[in-house]
């Protein structure tokens, strides 16, 4: 049975352990050690009311409830008195600056990519895009490769379920039709329907000369697609970029200085390039090209292909070939970033890791 030796105890302890707090969380502390609404000292009280006498129980009660209110109110107090000597917070300076705004970064890809337009296009090519999905002759036949190539097999080229007929030529006008027995003017011709997606973007190139007569001069930048694993070099989906010229008189000499000039242009002038022989079915002669730095080691990489245009393509679009001789380049931008940003995994690129992409340019 609680009585008021008891009270009196209960009231001292509590006024030593608030004069002992310094803070906010230590009065709340002793609040919680009293008051608390489970295990508080003096809350705890209030449940032996019940066992008390009926002649006694108003009179304990009424102490407890003083006790009570003495307690809270020496709380309050003590929450105050510490409010008031507590240390003044970080004054705001409205003169300072305010704070960058955090902003995203342009993707190494797009930023290659937006590069190396910039640079043919102040070269006076033209820049195409196409669709992503392509028919058997614009992105095979015309480009000189049989049905028996390897290119052509089902391992290397995805293939839709079923044709999708679209019109998806470029804009231009029409060419005047060729002489007897050569291919119809190109709005006279029925679309094919699309059977696969594209594997390179040359069939853009193909679609480009059959609507318009030399000179050519033109880059088909765009996304290709191949059956192949994700692998460290390897993605089923890439970027191209490839260029066509077509004139007359235009030489493996102007191949080269213009795959020279494009690399040291995106290498600086440090690096080593070589030209090696290759074979492509839309390109004879042809050449793979190489470059190295000396400044990373003695290892050559490879970088593009090329080659002087095969007369069976220009016969497959309606040109002359004993009038009309022209280049074909085409390269990478994932290969291009790697090397240009000393990148060795290319699935880094599509895994949208912030920290990654942060470190490349705006």
């Amino acid at each position: 049975m609680v009585d008021e030796a008891q009270l009196d105890g209960l009231k001292q302890q509590f006024q030593a352990d608030l004069a002992s707090t310094t803070s906010p969380k230590a009065v709340q502390a002793v609040r919680d050690k009293f008051l608390g609404r489970k295990g508080g000292l003096v809350t705890g009280l209030y449940a032996g009311l019940g066992t008390a006498a009926p002649e006694a129980r108003r009179e304990i009660g009424r102490l407890l409830n003083t006790l009570k209110t003495e307690i809270e109110g020496a709380l309050d107090a003590r929450q105050a008195a510490l409010a008031t000597t507590a240390p003044a917070g970080p004054r705001l300076d409205p003169t300072l600056p305010g704070r960058p705004a955090i902003i995203g970064h342009v993707h190494p890809l797009t930023y290659l990519r937006t590069r190396i337009e910039a640079y043919f296009a102040a070269a006076g090519y033209e820049i195409l895009d196409g669709p992503e999905t392509e028919d058997d002759y614009h992105n095979f036949e015309a480009l000189n490769l049989p049905p028996e190539h390897p290119a052509r097999d089902m391992q290397d080229t995805l293939y839709l379920e079923k044709p999708w007929t679209r019109a998806v030529f470029p804009v231009g006008a029409d060419r005047i039709a060729p002489g007897p027995g050569g291919p119809a003017p190109r709005a006279g011709r029925a679309e094919r329907p699309a059977t696969l997606l594209r594997t390179h973007t040359s069939a853009m190139q193909i679609r480009y000369m059959e609507r318009h007569e030399p000179p050519v001069r033109i880059i088909c930048p765009g996304r290709v697609y191949r059956r192949d694993n994700l692998d460290q070099t390897h993605t089923p989906m890439f970027q191209q970029v490839e260029g066509l010229v077509v004139g007359e008189g235009v030489t493996m000499a102007q191949l080269k200085g213009t795959i020279v000039a494009f690399l040291r242009e995106l290498f600086g002038a440090r690096i080593d390039i070589t030209f090696r022989p290759s074979f492509f079915p839309y390109t004879e002669p042809s050449a793979d090209v190489f470059l190295r730095d000396p400044a990373r080691g003695p290892k050559w990489l490879e970088v593009l292909g090329c080659g002087m245009v095969n007369p069976a393509v220009f016969e497959a679009v309606g040109y002359d070939p004993e009038r009309y001789t022209g280049f074909a380049f085409g390269m990478g931008i994932e290969r291009l970033a790697m090397l240009l940003f000393g990148v060795d995994d290319i699935r880094q690129f599509y895994e949208n890791d912030v920290r990654f992409l942060e470190q490349f340019p705006q």
